[in-house]
């Protein structure tokens, strides 16, 4: 045990602590825990065998397979995985059980430490509707609505026309923009929120829904408060997080340039005093909605009673661990610094990175870590679980690591966030990084008027790199090299790189990229190869130091997977693929039978995952943008919709595990058809 620790004095309850997590943030929770010199436990899934966090704890345990609630949702295997590593205190990070009341009751009552809140403050805070209705009794202000329990679709639906359109649906349980919906028009509420029940009760395991006057264009403000257990509360500044796309914040910084000092303490004063109203221990995060238009008027949204995805802006400006103070509150330590105490020294701003394809409808993306490179320098932190080599699972949110940067002003901190994102390398799954740089560097963005609706407004218009001559000219090259040496020396007739006596026999590539197919004509001379795309012609070398375009070191990263060439250059990453013979065959004879320029009648999976629902029967007519079925990945819900009128042919129901590009369903098509589509405004699940 240990006795003692600055700057506390007092003894330490307990020496081993558990972190109930996964990813980049039990990394994070174990470097604190190492720091104060106690032992750290990790547990993992089936999944995570060999992750990041695995490797760095102290003591490693299996608690169940891949599917969240047979292992990090598991309290049974949670408290059991305490009792045989002698862990005296768990810490759960945030997402999975983090804001569970009932965890704590289990760990309290088997006289284990929980590193958060009272059961009274989770019970509270955890129900929105409990919560809103609480905080206002504190002189808190909060957002028109009606927020009760128990309220059937019918009741909501009569309620809306006092509420006001628009409106916003959300579920009372839960947390991080899950399961929320914008409802614009009285006619779509009921569809809506049919669809929010389903989210809410298979996110949360609870389907009540209450709703909001949707404030328009507003700004989201969250502050920092960190409380005792001797009756000391204090905050940390705000955070600005009105980045943000379907209520799921991208961009966060500290403190946020709306807030003039007098409404800086205003809204710190009304934080604190909705973390004492529930007596509230730890760290804790009380987020507002504050007008752009009015910004010294803010309303309660929610307290989320857990560190928050974002905490490491507000480390950066008050140099406050709260990873650490979280543990030393628990331990029943006082809070040494009082609120005059607090100054925010600078500027910080995070991006998160995500697995994820923003092209795409921004589709949760999977796959092995191929190529790695995290940023580093004067002002940059970055948390991350990722390891080359790592598998990045559809069973668990697609946050991969967050980048963070602070300097002295918010145009440095920008600056050198945008410098570390271009120095990001992750090869071998789609990532959301060249979408960072794009909104780090919106003149908008850059100028401080942001609003949380700004994102989807300004995402018709980013200018995404795609890939081009050069790319694909190098990409073909990989492809026929790395096959080239798949192939065992000797002979020259054994080797497929067009050699035969007398000139170099030219040979055909056909690559696959963004959903269209290119002819490459390959030609090996003098050392180098010729790529004729289009009818121009690239001359491509590459050797163990990179590839060497028309004469130009080329600065593009690349990794070769089989068939599949990865693409990396300052922040921009694609995948180019070589498609087998026998897939250009048949993608031929589906073109042949079926009208020119009409739509594909295979509806397929955009990728693995798991049927939540089917909207309609084998043998239905259907007309095109039906929904046929919802696949769920990576905690968002995503709508196959009919590409063309016509009879659907599935045998599927909720339940089923489908793979990418899997065929789910066949249209029969009617005479007439319209284009194919897959929704691409998935629901946070």
């Amino acid at each position: 045990m240990i006795s003692d620790s600055t700057p506390g004095t007092t003894p330490w309850a307990f020496d081993t602590v558990l972190v109930a997590n996964r990813g980049e943030i039990a990394c994070r929770v174990i470097r604190s825990v190492r720091a104060l010199g106690l032992r750290s436990v990790a547990v993992y899934s089936d999944a995570d065998a060999g992750a990041q966090h695995v490797l760095e704890a102290d003591v490693a345990i299996r608690i169940g397979t891949a599917a969240p609630s047979e292992s990090y949702l598991s309290i049974p295997a949670v408290v059991e995985a305490c009792r045989r590593t002698g862990a005296g205190a768990v810490h759960p990070g945030y997402g999975f059980l983090s804001e569970n009341a009932a965890f704590a009751d289990a760990l309290r009552d088997a006289g284990i430490v929980f590193i958060g809140p009272s059961v009274h403050a989770l019970d509270v805070m955890g129900d929105k509707i409990r919560s809103k209705n609480h905080v206002a009794g504190f002189g808190v202000p909060v957002v028109p609505g009606i927020a009760e329990p128990g309220l059937s679709d019918d009741d909501l639906v009569s309620a809306a026309a006092d509420v006001g359109f628009p409106l916003l649906i959300k579920p009372s349980a839960g947390g991080g923009g899950k399961g929320m919906h914008a409802v614009h028009r009285a006619e779509d509420l009921p569809d809506v929120l049919a669809t929010a029940r389903r989210v809410a009760a298979r996110a949360f395991g609870d389907d009540t829904l209450f709703l909001e006057r949707l404030i328009e264009r507003p700004r989201h403000i969250e502050v920092q408060v960190l409380a005792d257990g001797h009756g000391s509360v204090i905050h940390l500044g705000e955070r600005e997080c009105s980045l943000q796309r379907r209520h799921q914040k991208v961009i966060e910084e500290a403190p946020s340039a709306l807030l003039d000092e007098p409404t800086r303490r205003r809204i710190g004063e009304a934080a604190c005093a909705a973390a004492r109203s529930v007596d509230y221990t730890g760290a804790g995060t009380v987020e507002f909605l504050v007008s752009d238009a009015a910004p010294d008027e803010f309303f309660f949204m929610e307290m989320n009673t857990r560190l928050q995805v974002e905490h490491p802006v507000t480390e950066l400006v008050t140099g406050v661990d709260l990873v650490e103070w979280q543990i030393r509150i628990a331990a029943g330590e006082p809070l040494p610094l009082t609120q005059d105490d607090v100054v925010l020294t600078g500027h910080a701003v995070e991006a998160r990175v995500y697995a994820e394809n923003p092209e795409a409808g921004f589709l949760p993306s999977t796959g092995t870590v191929l190529a790695l490179a995290e940023p580093t320098g004067e002002g940059i932190r970055v948390d991350s679980s990722l390891l080359p080599g790592g598998t990045i699972s559809s069973s668990y949110d697609p946050m991969l690591s967050k980048v963070i940067a602070w300097g002295a002003d918010r145009r440095e901190a920008l600056d050198r966030l945008d410098a570390a994102l271009a120095g990001t390398v992750v090869l071998g799954v789609d990532t959301n990084i060249e979408y960072l740089r794009l909104l780090v560097n919106d003149d908008d963005v850059r100028a401080a008027r942001l609003d949380t609706t700004l994102i989807e407004r300004k995402l018709p218009a980013l200018a995404f790199r795609h890939l081009g001559a050069e790319d694909l000219a190098l990409a073909a090259v990989l492809l026929v090299e790395a096959g080239l040496e798949a192939v065992p020396g000797g002979s020259p007739w054994h080797r497929g790189d067009g050699f035969r006596l007398g000139t170099p026999r030219p040979r055909m590539v056909t690559l696959e990229a963004d959903g269209s197919t290119t002819p490459v004509r390959l030609l090996r001379t003098d050392g180098a190869w010729e790529a004729t795309i289009e009818g121009a012609t690239h001359t491509v070398d590459v050797d163990a130091g990179g590839a060497t375009i028309d004469g130009v070191r080329s600065r593009r990263s690349y990794r070769v997977d089989g068939d599949t060439v990865w693409l990396g250059d300052a922040g921009w990453s694609a995948r180019v693929r070589r498609p087998g013979r026998r897939e250009l065959l048949d993608a031929a004879l589906s073109r042949i039978s079926r009208a020119e320029g009409s739509a594909d009648p295979l509806v397929r999976s955009p990728m693995p995952g798991t049927v939540v629902s089917v909207s309609v029967e084998d043998g239905a007519v259907v007309e095109a943008g039906d929904v046929l079925v919802a696949v769920e990945a990576m905690k968002m819900e995503h709508q196959l919709t009919a590409a063309l009128a016509g009879v659907v042919r599935l045998s599927l129901k909720p339940g089923d595990l489908v793979k990418a590009q899997q065929v789910l369903a066949t249209i029969e098509a009617a005479p007439e058809g319209g284009p194919a589509t897959i929704s691409t405004e998935g629901s946070a699940a």
